[in-house]
């Protein structure tokens, strides 16, 4: 039974039937200051507010503290209205490592169960091991399913091949405007299998990751037929793929409620067009990008 429930007609289906909402929040960067611990709690608990219960974090982020911030920013909501994702080293993936690693996450978000789990990157991480551990994670009731991130085609074409690789919930990966290699080859992949996705700097940090998405004439031009800003048109141009999530991350009142109206914009065939032609979707397959 997936946690989250709501049909509020903006959540994607996920291979096991169940839903998964499309617009959350990320908690990358947080909790790597004591001073702004506060002001990351309210920013959650404010998108949370407004609809954005998807809440995505990893072991990674501030050595577990993200995931406290995120376990902090939801003690005042009913657990099965927020969607909890967490992330695991690919060096702690194996079967001896893994049940740690996520024991460790449920307590810093303190809950009792995951709603998705992660691998967080390939690297030399045993597949066949990883698969075994989220499994066995699922069975003892840990986690509700299980997915990976930043795997490219011939990544998913090898967890394929391992035994229940295909019961992989979503593959997050980097994807906007400005980085769409995933358009040439892997999105057609998952989609021909049903694995949906979630798109982690879906505003390249707010632009600074390709500062020319916010330069653009292009990008503005839309904004103003939308009357929105150029970081909700990004945002809508990921949300514009109905198999696909988006985790922004914002810690201003001010963002945080741009983020959420985002849902109400709609971008047109044109609007993409005009997008496409400063930004283009590739032509060829490139080396899958990451940060």
């Amino acid at each position: 039974m997936n946690a989250y429930q709501r049909t509020d007609g903006f959540s994607l289906m996920l291979p096991d039937g169940t839903t998964m909402p499309r617009l959350g929040q990320g908690t990358w960067m947080m909790g790597e200051s004591e001073g702004k611990r506060q002001a990351e709690v309210d920013a959650l608990k404010n998108g949370l507010t407004l609809g954005m219960n998807l809440l995505d974090s990893a072991e990674m982020y501030a050595d577990g503290r993200a995931e406290s911030i995120a376990g902090e920013a939801i003690i005042e909501y009913d657990r099965s209205d927020v969607f909890l994702v967490s992330k695991v080293y690919p060096w702690n993936a194996g079967r001896d490592r893994l049940s740690k690693s996520c024991e460790q996450s449920l307590k810093n978000f303190g809950v009792e169960t995951l709603d998705l789990y992660l691998l967080h990157w390939r690297e030399d991480a045993d597949l066949a091991e990883v698969v075994y551990g989220m499994e066995e994670l699922i069975d003892r009731g840990k986690i509700r399913r299980w997915g990976v991130s930043n795997f490219d085609t011939e990544d998913m074409e090898a967890l394929w091949k391992v035994t229940d690789g295909k019961k992989c919930a979503v593959n997050q990966v980097l994807y906007n405007l400005g980085s769409r290699g995933i358009e040439f080859d892997l999105m057609p992949w998952q989609r021909e299998r049903g694995i949906p996705f979630m798109a982690y700097c879906p505003v390249a940090q707010g632009g600074s990751l390709r500062e020319e998405l916010l330069n653009s004439g292009d990008v503005w031009e839309t904004a103003q037929k939308h009357n929105a800003t150029p970081i909700q048109i990004l945002l809508s141009f990921v949300l514009r793929h109905e198999d696909m999530a988006a985790i922004p991350k914002a810690v201003s009142q001010e963002h945080v409620e741009q983020n959420a109206v985002v849902r109400s914009i709609r971008l047109s065939e044109d609007d993409i067009e005009l997008l496409s032609r400063s930004f283009p979707a590739p032509g060829r397959k490139t080396p899958m990008e990451k940060v």
